[in-house]
């Protein structure tokens, strides 16, 4: 058993970290907002942790990682200020165009190398503390489901000119949630960069985020767990069938690719609410009668 841990350890940190972001793009989605700005905010936070690793060395850890989360949330603020006016598609293209910016920003930024990244960054980061990370983030979210912000959500969500009318303050209830999945993705930012020894902004584009909203969407936004669900099942299940993608002559990065486009698919079309509805769906379907 510990061989086994030892040998899959990247994999169960890689698991960890892809559920904060996935839980992330749940803050915005949670409220029937599509920001697609988690890759940009993700940047910060893993910059702003390596950038205070690399200084200044004796900072203590717990201070990185806090730094890391509340500079993506600050900067969340300004934004969320006009964007969130936008609804729908506009809101993802104006918060894809942020994500941009600051990978560009990061390009050209000689202080940090541009495209080259920072390199040499310290293995801080431990499983236990993407465990404890995860299980700080669920408990958060599992206690706002069913409370009266949680409930002020859920009708921003479904109405929110009607939310509006009931007296529910929906630009603070949308910018609270912008500013709180920017924080959860700058934190899995300043985690991932302390695992991996380097930063750079290539890792932060486009794809990134896309990732991020394929794995909340095939594990289900119904349920606050259900992105890191499908975060788990999409992280792990390439690389358990490596070796069958490995027959048929594709690499590892254009199997992932097909793999989490067809397994998107099929969620859409038999699964709308994600992997987390499995057990409901198996139990209507043995009360159905022959």
């Amino acid at each position: 058993m510990a061989d086994l841990f030892l040998a899959y350890q990247s994999l169960f940190a890689f698991v960890g970290i892809n559920a904060l972001l996935a839980l992330s793009v749940y803050a915005t989605l949670c409220c029937g907002q599509l920001s697609l700005a988690n890759a940009g905010f993700m940047a910060l936070g893993a910059y702003t942790g390596a950038l205070i690793t690399l200084r200044a060395p004796s900072v203590p850890f717990l201070f990185v990682l806090a730094a890391a989360a509340l500079v993506p949330a600050l900067v969340a603020v300004p934004l969320g200020l006009p964007v969130l006016r936008l609804r729908g598609v506009f809101l993802a293209i104006a918060t894809v165009g942020f994500g941009e910016v600051v990978r560009l920003f990061f390009v050209n930024w000689q202080f940090t190398n541009g495209a080259m990244g920072l390199v040499a960054i310290p293995q801080r980061t431990q499983l236990w503390t993407i465990a404890l990370a995860l299980a700080v983030a669920l408990f958060a979210l599992g206690r706002l489901h069913g409370s009266r912000t949680g409930y002020a959500l859920e009708a921003i969500r479904e109405d929110e000119t009607a939310a509006r009318t009931m007296g529910i303050y929906t630009t603070g209830h949308k910018l609270a949630m912008l500013a709180a999945g920017a924080a959860l993705a700058g934190l899995a930012g300043g985690l991932e960069a302390h695992f991996t020894f380097m930063v750079a902004p290539n890792g932060y584009g486009f794809g990134r985020v896309v990732e991020m909203l394929v794995q909340a969407v095939v594990g289900g936004t119904a349920a606050f767990y259900g992105p890191a669900v499908g975060a788990a099942f999409l992280t792990v299940l390439p690389e358990a069938l490596r070796e069958a993608g490995a027959r048929l002559g594709l690499a590892p990065g254009p199997f992932r690719l097909l793999l989490n486009g067809a397994i998107l698919l099929a969620v859409i079309l038999y699964l709308p609410n994600g992997l987390v509805s499995l057990p409901a769906t198996f139990r209507r379907r043995a009360r159905r009668p022959a």
